[in-house]
């Protein structure tokens, strides 16, 4: 059985459907917050609401309670994809990444750590750890984050250690690379772009569109994210390791743009403004390991991926 934190979240929906597809039983917790249109997050669960293999618990992890409604179920594999999201919000208000990505995930681990049935715990980590380091996106180097947001999840991947050395946890940790599609994220920049561009509003392009980006559709990060689980047995188990989950391919910013406006059939107006603080100014997945070991693999060029995004949009804001 699964255990999927997070699951009103844009991933967190995505993979739990990918699983419920492949014939799981998954129970998902997520407070449903309001960070971003709750809505939104309300309609992904009743998505997942149509599979009978699916329970939905609303619940916080911060609140230990959670997790006395969770232990009757022999549960096998964790995925924890719950937390607070948003790199300029960490900035804004730095609390509320403590407490919803370091202090939900000690309770998480503290609440699994003698079970006899767990076998694996996947966690959401980000690129964003890797910050402002020159030696760019190679797992095995000092990282450098740049906002409370990056630190945050680079605190989660430091705990997973911990926990694997005192009590053999074995946990993954997943660094996503700027995950976009269909029910995503309407605070990242693509969604807000999109918004924006069809009601005619200027958008604010950051750092003079010059960030580069690993744009990752979601079907691949999820597709990827299967891969990992199904075969974390071949990962060593004598260290805690981190993946990369990203496309590979890295384009500006303002690509990006000319990509959706393409696809919207028009030319949005445009304030270039200086790069904001914590922005990184470039990402590039580098999933060497992944492919060789692990069979990773991203088929979804971005014009397509853009294309979908915007359809569904389209039908969902209509």
């Amino acid at each position: 059985m699964y255990f999927i934190t997070g699951v009103a979240g844009f991933i967190g929906m995505h993979f739990a459907k990918k699983m419920l597809d492949k014939g799981n039983k998954v129970i998902g917790v997520d407070n449903i917050n309001d960070y971003y249109d709750a809505n939104l997050k309300k309609n992904r669960i009743q998505i997942l609401k149509k599979y009978k293999n699916f329970k939905f618990i609303k619940s916080d992890l911060k609140n230990l309670n959670t997790y006395k409604k969770i232990k009757k179920f022999k549960i096998t594999h964790v995925v924890h994809l719950a937390g607070q999201a948003g790199v300029r919000y960490s900035i804004k208000n730095p609390s509320a990444y403590v407490n919803d990505n370091i202090l939900a995930f000690v309770n998480l681990l503290e609440s699994f750590k003698d079970s006899k049935n767990l076998k694996c715990i996947v966690y959401a980590s980000s690129s964003s750890v890797y910050g402002n380091s020159k030696k760019h996106f190679s797992k095995n180097y000092l990282l450098q984050p740049i906002s409370m947001y990056a630190a945050t999840k680079m605190c989660m991947e430091l705990i997973s250690n911990v926990y694997l050395d005192l009590y053999k946890i074995k946990s993954i940790g997943i660094r996503f690379f700027t995950v976009y599609g269909p029910y995503g994220r309407p605070d990242m920049a693509y969604y807000k772009f999109c918004n924006q561009i069809k009601k005619n509003e200027t958008i604010k392009v950051f750092n003079m569109g010059n960030h580069k980006r690993s744009f990752t559709y979601i079907d691949d990060a999820v597709n990827n994210l299967y891969q990992i689980l199904k075969n974390s047995n071949k990962i060593n188990t004598k260290e805690s390791p981190v993946l990369n989950i990203g496309n590979p391919n890295t384009v500006t910013l303002i690509k990006f743009i000319e990509i959706l406006e393409k696809k919207l059939l028009i030319t949005s107006k445009k304030k270039y403004l200086k790069r904001q603080p914590g922005d990184v100014l470039e990402t590039k997945a580098i999933i060497n390991f992944e492919r060789k070991k692990l069979k990773l693999f991203f088929k979804t060029e971005l014009e397509e991926g853009i294309d979908k995004f915007v359809n569904w949009h389209n039908a969902y804001h209509k």
